[in-house]
């Protein structure tokens, strides 16, 4: 059965910035000004910048409880961005295109080096459940993929940080307690941001986690270099000085911005997809619509039942040709394909 757009709930007008005919989660024009002015955020108090924070993530809340049907490709897309962000930082040279070639053009089973793992951890935040994100197990094998691999007790002692946490804490304590619990085990440049997006995800009920904070390269507010940690434990839990609070809640006002964007921009084009899916003849044309629409691109070479090499290129080139998707690779040869 060949899949047809789902009616979605939409609130009145446009994102600024975003595609004129996109009918996407509205964001209000002085939260959009509050949050791009840098200048102005470094002026603010920390209640002030949460404020911001806060109704941005509000926003962004609206976008996740829509259900869209391209939801999968934008968690998976936030996840490339997040990847690539967290591979620059560790001094890797590999671009988004690069890691993607890294896990698609990987037969299953075999070693996606280093770069490779890195979006296989955001992956992993993107896709699992949310509720199952932050248990020993799991993190643990998020430590192996981003190579900070720890001993069982170090894993343990930080899933008790983490419980103790969020039993205690706002959601600016456990934003920035957070990245304060990763880095005192040592893990806090690459790590912090992957645990804030979890707990986020799990305060709020969601379903799956939005993979944000990675995809900012700093958390100080002005530009320079994000400012030291300054940490003591209270009583409420842990609390990180008000410099580095401020460029955090910053930083996940930008994340959740660019986040509802581009999930504007995705509405629109998996409703083009949806829209020109009744014309496709092929049999299992369904099934490569709904890959599309759960994941952040196929490679022409994807295992699809009940489709050929051969016919699984052909359906690419006509999606192409009905502008309802996108060749990513920019290659003649091992072409990916996603909205």
């Amino acid at each position: 059965m060949i899949l047809r757009p789902k009616p979605s709930l939409r609130h009145h007008g446009a994102l600024p910035g975003a595609p004129a005919d996109v009918a996407g989660a509205m964001v209000p024009g002085w939260l959009r000004r509050a949050i791009l002015d840098a200048q102005s955020l470094a002026g603010k108090e920390v209640e002030d910048i949460a404020i911001i924070a806060g109704a941005a993530i509000g926003a962004l809340d609206a976008v996740v409880r829509r259900q869209e049907r391209s939801a999968g490709a934008w968690r998976r897309r936030l996840a490339l961005a997040a990847a690539a962000t967290t591979a620059k930082q560790a001094g890797r040279v590999e671009d988004e295109s690069a890691l993607r070639d890294a896990v698609l053009l990987t037969r299953p089973g075999d070693n996606v080096g280093p770069a490779g793992f890195l979006l296989l951890a955001w992956r992993r935040l993107a896709s699992r459940p949310a509720e199952d994100l932050l248990t020993e197990k799991n993190l643990a094998a998020v430590l192996d993929d981003l190579g900070l691999a720890r001993s069982d007790e170090d894993v343990s002692d930080l899933t008790d940080d983490l419980r103790q946490l969020t039993a205690s804490s706002g959601t600016t304590g456990m934003t920035t307690g957070a990245v304060a619990a990763a880095e005192r085990h040592g893990l806090g440049r690459w790590l912090g941001p992957w645990l804030v997006d979890a707990l986020l995800a799990q305060r709020l009920g969601w379903a799956h986690a939005v993979p944000l904070l990675g995809a900012e390269p700093g958390w100080s507010i002005g530009r320079g270099r994000p400012q030291r940690f300054t940490t003591v434990i209270a009583t409420a839990g842990i609390e990180t000085g008000q410099e580095r609070a401020k460029g955090l809640l910053a930083a996940q006002a930008r994340a959740a911005l660019r986040a509802i964007d581009l999930s504007a921009e995705l509405e629109r084009r998996a409703d083009r997809l949806l829209a020109v899916a009744p014309k496709l003849r092929a049999k299992a044309a369904d099934a490569v619509v709904e890959k599309l629409l759960s994941d952040d691109a196929i490679v022409a070479s994807e295992n699809i039942a009940g489709m050929s090499d051969r016919g699984l290129r052909r359906l690419f080139d006509r999606l192409v040709e009905l502008g309802a998707v996108r060749e990513l690779s920019g290659r003649a040869t091992f072409r990916i394909y996603g909205l």
